[in-house]
């Protein structure tokens, strides 16, 4: 199979998919607020497993037909749940994320707040949890809607503006320092961080020093690390090995003052 097919085939055709295991959540059932349609991304990730963003955007400047409602995601969300509730499948998280990044639903706060009372009816212990590239998180609708979420997984994959615009390249008009400080002033945040060698590489000892800076000036409350397990956008990149991930990780913690995990 071609590797551009491979890509495409990663791309979630479901609304809601799994429970499939994660590394980081356990059971986790997730759901694509995104649709079927293409990709919609605020960045362009030369590592992502769904191929390269089209058009990268901050923000729809218009209704988009194609994004599932609010209504039918939490539909078949319910109609899921109740599914697995019959046949006794544990879970344990509902994992927001989609086709792209998933805060650029314009439903999103109502879309956690029925999620969030489905959640409390049929698996109480599950948690609500939500995989973002962190471009959004400064504005007031993202931020409140991100309040109703137990697991904040929010991507910082570099400590400078420069190396952020090689790695994930934004879409126009976003700004590093924005988003850093959006991350700061957000309770209970779980960094995220790929990082890989070839094309574009994140793994330098000043790119470390510049991103371990950044942990310290965010305070999450914890920190994921990790590199490529599938195949990214840009064939140019390959993965780092676990001995740098595990120095990366020793590093960190020793700078930032906050746990580092390696997945």
């Amino acid at each position: 199979m071609k590797r551009e097919t491979r890509r495409r085939l990663l791309v979630k055709e479901d609304l809601i998919y799994g429970p499939l295991l994660s590394r980081r959540l356990g059971r986790s059932l997730g759901v694509n607020l995104l649709g079927a349609g293409a990709k919609l991304c605020s960045f362009n990730c030369r590592y992502c497993q769904c191929g390269w963003t089209a058009h990268p955007i901050l923000k729809a400047t218009e209704p988009m037909a194609d994004l599932p409602s609010g209504e039918k995601i939490a539909d078949a969300l319910g109609t899921r749940l109740q599914q697995l509730c019959r046949e006794q499948i544990p879970i344990d998280a509902i994992t927001f994320s989609g086709n792209g990044e998933p805060t650029l639903h314009p439903d999103l706060q109502a879309i956690v707040k029925a999620a969030s009372a489905l959640r409390d009816t049929y698996v109480p212990h599950a948690k609500l949890a939500i995989l973002s590239n962190s471009s959004t998180v400064h504005w007031p609708e993202v931020r409140v809607a991100l309040q109703g979420i137990d697991l904040k997984l929010m991507k910082l994959d570099a400590g400078s503006d420069t190396l952020v615009r090689r790695i994930n390249l934004p879409a126009k008009g976003w700004d590093f320092a924005t988003m850093v400080q959006g991350l700061a002033k957000l309770d209970g945040v779980l960094l995220q961080a790929m990082f890989v060698w070839g094309k574009v590489a994140n793994t330098a000892p000043l790119a470390i020093r510049e991103w371990s800076d950044q942990v310290a000036e965010i305070r999450p409350r914890g920190v994921h690390i990790y590199t490529l397990d599938r195949v990214p956008a840009d064939p140019g990149l390959t993965p780092v090995s676990r001995g740098v991930l595990e120095s990366i990780a020793r590093y960190a913690r020793r700078r930032a003052h906050v746990p580092v995990e390696v997945y």
